[in-house]
């Protein structure tokens, strides 16, 4: 074996991570711009010059959030179906507000009434908010653990309901993700638009880093008194899959300790932070392309410190912990990983590139009198 199966598990553990830290940088710029429809266009025009804005390029940020959910299913097909089966609904609600953005892309501009733009800038709005705020409220409930257990014969049993997902630390989260989001978005329409739509993001690239910063720091806190997990014994790394392989001890402030074995990811908390900061400093001084890289480093940052604390767990249960699925016993076969990563090493790179050449050739800023120019455009 040219890599070892314990290798190899590491390896697309963090090919997930850079997948779904991919979604979060570029979907987020769909995503935030969505929420932030009613708040920084108040005419048709510049709400259309805001759609016409990530009109050219949503559908290749949304190549990210494909990839992410094809590595989950056959890379850690354990994870797929215990997070599918316990978040259903809220998956469900996802997908829903999801396909409402596209839907509202297409069809408000088909009919001249304002009733009409009304409703489609609402659905556009949904599009945006409802997926971030249920994504920050997933990686609550995975710091929390969820409601499930297998049974012997690797049945899965849950006892989640929508409404026991909502807990006060899972909506902290929904906030934080909502607050990281609206700033990717407004730092982004800073960069392809000008005079009041500017403005308006610009306040708001100032103002949201405070509210991430705090909710961050909260949840920072309440995770010293939260219960964590942390494996005692495992019966090898490089074994098939198998969740009984290991005992899993919980206890109170369990996510903090890989920080005593390894100091240097307290990097990553540190680097979001500062870069929050960094975000409201450089919007102040009206540098649209520093606030965008900023806001950027921030999301990478905060998403990576949810991702090294957790380390080696993917998913934790609350009901049972040796049902906890981590890295060494949630994964596909060493075959099917070593086929992927092939694939992957492959095909990454023309994902890569062709989602910089989309940006590079549809990268400009969009005015009224672009649309003026183009009025019967499909945005």
């Amino acid at each position: 074996m040219l890599i070892d199966y314990e290798i190899l598990r590491i390896i697309w553990w963090g090919l997930l991570g850079f997948l779904l830290i991919g979604f979060s940088v570029l979907g987020g710029i769909d995503l935030g711009c969505g929420m932030l429809l009613p708040f920084v266009s108040k005419k048709n025009t510049e709400r259309r010059i805001l759609i016409n804005s990530i009109g050219p390029t949503w559908e290749s940020n949304q190549v990210w959030f494909i990839l992410g959910g094809g590595a989950i299913f056959a890379a850690w097909p354990l994870v797929y179906s215990v997070v599918f089966s316990t978040m259903y609904f809220a998956l469900l609600m996802v997908l829903l507000a999801l396909i409402l953005r596209p839907v509202g892309f297409d069809y408000r501009n088909k009919i001249d009434n304002a009733k009409w733009r009304k409703a489609w800038d609402a659905a556009i709005f949904v599009g945006g908010f409802i997926p971030t705020l249920i994504f920050g409220i997933a990686i609550g409930n995975l710091l929390e653990g969820l409601r499930f257990s297998f049974d012997e014969f690797m049945v899965i049993k849950n006892q989640v309901e929508f409404f026991g997902l909502l807990s006060p630390f899972a909506l902290l989260c929904g906030i934080l993700g909502i607050s990281l989001i609206s700033t990717q978005g407004a730092s982004f329409l800073m960069m392809k638009t000008e005079e009041d739509i500017f403005n308006r993001s610009r306040k708001i690239a100032m103002i949201m880093p405070f509210l991430t910063i705090v909710s961050f720091l909260i949840g920072g806190y309440l995770l010293k008194s939260m219960g964590g997990y942390q494996i005692t014994s495992i019966a090898g790394t490089e074994l098939d899959s198998n969740p009984f392989n290991k005992v899993v001890l919980y206890q109170e402030g369990g996510w903090l300790l890989n920080y005593t074995k390894f100091p240097w990811i307290i990097a990553a908390p540190c680097i979001g932070v500062i870069s929050c900061l960094l975000v409201v400093i450089v919007s102040l001084m009206r540098n649209a392309k520093y606030t965008f890289i900023f806001s950027s480093i921030s999301i990478i940052s905060i998403m990576s410190t949810v991702g090294l604390s957790m380390f080696p767990f993917i998913v934790p249960s609350i009901m049972d912990y040796n049902s906890s699925l981590t890295v060494w016993d949630a994964s596909s076969s060493y075959k099917a990983l070593a086929v992927m990563l092939g694939t992957v090493v492959v095909f990454m790179p023309i994902v890569i590139f062709y989602v910089s050449f989309v940006y590079k050739v549809m990268f400009g800023k969009v005015t009224g009198d672009d649309i003026k120019k183009h009025s019967k455009e499909l945005y």
